[in-house]
């Protein structure tokens, strides 16, 4: 018998594809729920049978998460930990967890699409100067744009896109549709399959910034991109340029975006992460004209959990044939 800490939730709704996959790795899966009562504890005989375990929303946005937790370092016997997630840094169990040696996977790569779809919107939306016109209909004003009030073509202007992961790759993808110019930024350098014109290094940043009409932000947040927004490098954005930031807000220096948005260095931004979240109601973003905002919202969408659900189960039957997992954290 396998232990498996899951929601009641995550059991009634895809019990039959742990079924399956527990057939395929020829386990069989001893189901452990939290108590209903989010105060209560498990026993310590219950907590020890827990070896595997998926946090998933429907716990980490309620009462339960905090038992949860405490559930986890309890957890005597816990080897595999999976989150519907990208990043984990943020949840107070995992530094411990992982010192314990317990694996730590993510759902990276299962929001993909859903956040490249929201970047491309906005960036969609501010070249088409769409916030113009839904600000003029909203005060019952007829302002049509004219001679050269009227926005650029997009069909080859130039995109920056920082990141090329699942996120930045569809982007790459979408803006090809676009006929743009893509460039992209990654560690490894370009190969035949990447979706861009161009593929550089980070170092390569300040050379490239004066080169773009668009940046997009879909890179971690590690000691080399946090901060790489700053008012240095928007100083060598051209003053027509749109920034969109759809990985984390740390990556910015938000005093300074704001800064370059108010003096016309930067045309506009689309952010849906921020240095502080929820986004303080004192905070001048709320009510630029230059702005759009959504928070830390880009990839929601309905699939997401089954997404995210599939790559737990492809590692529980990694994890019980030995096999390397995906998204691991190192």
């Amino acid at each position: 018998m396998t232990g498996i800490l899951l929601s009641k939730g995550f059991a009634a709704t895809y019990g039959k594809l742990l079924d399956a996959a527990a057939r395929r790795a020829d386990i069989r899966p001893d189901i452990v729920h939290l108590p209903d009562d989010p105060r209560a504890r498990l026993a310590s005989a219950d907590s020890d049978r827990i070896e595997v375990t998926m946090l998933t929303r429907d716990i980490r946005f309620s009462a339960h998460y905090q038992t949860y937790g405490e559930t986890l370092l309890a957890a005597k016997n816990l080897k595999l930990a999976h989150f519907d997630s990208t990043a984990i840094e943020q949840h107070p169990f995992v530094a411990p967890l992982a010192k314990r040696g317990v694996k730590l996977t993510t759902a990276a790569g299962s929001n993909g699409v859903p956040v490249a779809q929201t970047a491309i919107t906005t960036l969609l939306m501010m070249s088409r100067e769409l916030p113009h016109y839904l600000d003029a209909q909203r005060r019952n004003s007829w302002e049509p744009m004219r001679a050269s009030a009227q926005p650029p073509d997009l069909q080859g202007q130039t995109i920056l896109i920082i990141g090329m992961g699942a996120i930045g790759a569809t982007v790459a993808r979408f803006a090809q549709v676009l006929g743009m110019h893509v460039i992209g930024i990654r560690r490894q350098l370009r190969t035949a399959e990447d979706p861009v014109d161009e593929m550089h290094m980070l170092a390569g940043l300040p050379e490239l910034l004066p080169r773009c009409d668009w940046v997009v932000l879909a890179c971690p947040l590690v000691a080399e991109t946090r901060g790489m927004i700053n008012a240095d490098s928007l100083a060598r954005m051209k003053k027509t340029a749109g920034l969109i930031n759809v990985a984390r807000g740390a990556l910015c220096d938000e005093a300074a975006v704001i800064a370059a948005l108010r003096s016309g260095q930067l045309r506009c931004a689309h952010l849906d992460v921020f240095a502080a979240e929820p986004l303080p109601a004192t905070s001048p973003l709320w009510d630029m004209p230059n702005v759009i905002m959504t928070p830390h919202s880009a990839g929601a969408s309905a699939g997401n959990e089954l997404r995210s659900v599939r790559i737990f189960l492809d590692n529980l039957e990694r994890w019980a044939r030995r096999e390397p997992l995906l998204n691991l954290q190192s």
